[in-house]
């Protein structure tokens, strides 16, 4: 039996088996681990590539996205350099969030998503960017291509979550925002997080 091409006999790991999209930086592929709806945050085994149950969120705060990561990109040294106020990148493959008008529940799936802007989050000193963008053939978001074209108060929502996701009662808050940015600036951040994993990892 002739099998199509590509054919993968067995799954691809989601962080390095994937491609980072159709046309980076621009429009990128988004594996998404947290739906808007889940109340437990999800996080990609390194090693063996299945979703793994990392906490409960701690908070009331739910993701007002699709939360997931770009694959073959590495939020390292030229990452972190792309964040004054950060001592390196933070080891990761890069954030993403996606917005989509009609509401999508399951996770461990791939998506097109085209960039239009990003968030600059500091994490116990760490750059932890969090990339911005829609659904790519979602008519409803069809003219998106800048942080400008999206309401501010879904900026504000994506803010409000990431300064609290990780808060816990009683002790500093380890995380902050830095800056808000255009996609522009989110594709250097991408090309930046594609080269560090090309380093790290390999072409």
């Amino acid at each position: 039996m002739k099998f199509p091409s590509p054919f993968y006999r067995w799954r691809p790991h989601p962080w390095h088996g994937l491609e980072v999209g159709p046309n980076p930086p621009t429009v990128v592929h988004a594996y998404i681990e947290i739906s808007p709806f889940d109340l437990i945050k999800y996080e990609v085994d390194k090693e063996t590539g299945y979703l793994r149950v990392d906490r409960p969120q701690r908070s009331s705060s739910i993701p007002p996205t699709l939360y997931g990561f770009i694959p073959r990109t590495f939020c390292g040294e030229r990452v972190g350099k792309l964040s004054p106020k950060a001592a390196s990148g933070d080891g990761d493959p890069l954030d993403i969030c996606v917005i989509s008008e009609r509401p999508i529940s399951k996770t461990e799936i791939i998506l097109n998503a085209r960039v239009v802007g990003g968030i600059q989050m500091i994490d116990n000193t760490e750059a932890d960017d969090k990339i911005i963008a829609v659904l790519y053939n979602d008519n409803f978001w069809e003219d998106a291509n800048d942080l400008q074209d999206i309401p501010k108060a879904l900026i504000d929502r994506l803010q409000h979550y990431f300064s609290t996701y990780k808060l816990i009662p009683g002790k500093e808050k380890s995380t902050y925002i830095a800056e808000i940015y255009n996609a522009e600036r989110a594709y250097e951040v991408i090309r930046a997080a594609m080269l560090d994993y090309d380093e790290t990892y390999g072409i």
